[in-house]
């Protein structure tokens, strides 16, 4: 494993991850989660739509917090304990989410830290939320006696 553990972490500590989203992702999301609503899948059914067209999974761009807080920050080793979302607009088959997470809160005793989690398309966010996650803690070496 190569992620932070609590000791090394600090408050204001942040990472991202981009990714565009694809037909490809859009269709697999669809198919890995059963989640078939037209307005991910049907042009015409998403024509009629409050959107007009049809956009991705918002659990897909979602995703992509887990992303970070599981290769980055913290990084392997982390476990996602609980995550708050607010979906502020829509992503579409094209958009490039950048996923963002901000460490706010530690609690080194119980190794938790608190994270910001933002998600953004040219800047202006799509999802914001708070995620909880605990954090490996650095192997502690064996005294010789």
């Amino acid at each position: 494993m190569s992620g932070t553990y609590i000791e090394d972490l600090a408050v204001g500590m942040s990472a991202s991850l981009g990714k565009t989203i694809t037909e490809s992702d859009v269709q697999m999301y669809a198919t890995v989660s059963s989640d078939t609503n037209p307005v991910h899948l049907d042009e015409a059914a998403a024509a009629a739509s409050v959107f007009k067209q049809r956009v991705a999974h918002g659990m897909l761009s979602a995703g992509l917090i887990s992303a970070v807080l599981g290769t980055q920050l913290p990084g392997p080793g982390t476990i996602y304990l609980g995550q708050t979302l607010k979906f502020r607009a829509p992503v579409k088959i094209g958009d490039t989410v950048t996923a963002t997470a901000e460490v706010t809160a530690l609690d080194p005793a119980k190794r938790r830290a608190t994270l910001r989690t933002i998600c953004t398309v040219d800047g202006k966010p799509v999802i914001e939320g708070e995620a909880t996650v605990l954090v490996p803690a650095r192997p502690q070496l064996a005294e010789v006696g």
